[in-house]
């Protein structure tokens, strides 16, 4: 597949392109589908791992290239396969994945991850996400099994509850409903803004570690908050919309 005008900037920008072979598929939920593939084209090889890794895949979308960005699953570079998580709602990339078959092959470019690990390692990890984010998260908690983690993750179902959650000894959960909210990800923002904020906070600006990956606003409101009400310093906090409210 060609890929258009977007493709042309991410090669310009060193953007790698690859080519994945699908392999099994499984509901994780009613709303989420996971699909594993092979990297023929020795992607894990070529460009290593780290936690939070994502690539950019390629759907056809009615003759135009559509592309979208999706973190890798548990990637085995030694057997070069990884899993890819699908929310299924109704988008050209959800109804790939609820219509592909084994031996399906499906192109990607790597271009803009990576991860800069904090040194020395934080007291504590401070995490903001959702669905979209978790497979991120549980990257994260794999990776930083000497760290304790505060996390606070929307969802807007009850069965996003039941999404495989990596959690470790000493870390806390707290599960807030996107629905019913004034504003997309507004309970979030309360939540995680109070907890922050209040006087039997733990937080230790300048020892812990704050990961931030919601939707777009909610990101950039609840990184304001730590950079203008806490004076978290920017190496300290690591924040990316992972989607837009429409």
């Amino acid at each position: 597949m060609r890929h258009g005008w977007e493709g042309v900037v991410l090669r310009a920008m060193r953007g790698r392109d690859f080519v994945l072979t699908v392999g099994e598929s499984e509901d994780v939920t009613d709303r989420y589908r996971r699909v594993r593939v092979t990297d023929d084209g020795g992607l894990l090889a070529a460009c290593g791992t780290h936690p939070t890794m994502w690539v950019r895949l390629w759907f056809d979308d009615g003759g135009s290239p559509h592309q979208r960005a999706y973190t890798l699953v548990d990637p085995d570079p030694a057997a070069g396969t990884f899993d890819l998580e699908f929310a299924l709602h109704d988008g050209v990339a959800a109804r790939w994945a609820q219509s592909v078959r084994p031996g399906a092959t499906i192109d990607a470019t790597v271009q803009g991850t990576g991860f800069d690990p904090v040194r020395p390692a934080p007291r504590r990890m401070h995490v903001v996400g959702d669905p979209a984010s978790l497979p991120a998260v549980n990257s994260l908690l794999d990776a930083s099994p000497g760290t304790p983690a505060r996390l606070w993750l929307e969802h807007g179902a009850d069965s996003d509850r039941t999404l495989p959650l990596r959690l470790r000894a000493g870390d806390e959960v707290t599960w807030v409903a996107r629905h019913g909210a004034a504003v997309p990800g507004g309970a979030l923002v309360a939540a995680v803004t109070q907890a922050w904020t209040c006087p039997a906070a733990d937080v230790d600006v300048a020892a812990d570690w704050f990961w931030l990956a919601a939707e777009a606003a909610s990101t950039r409101a609840l990184a304001r908050t730590l950079r203008k009400e806490l004076g978290v310093a920017k190496d300290r906090c690591s924040a990316l919309g992972y989607w837009r409210a429409g």
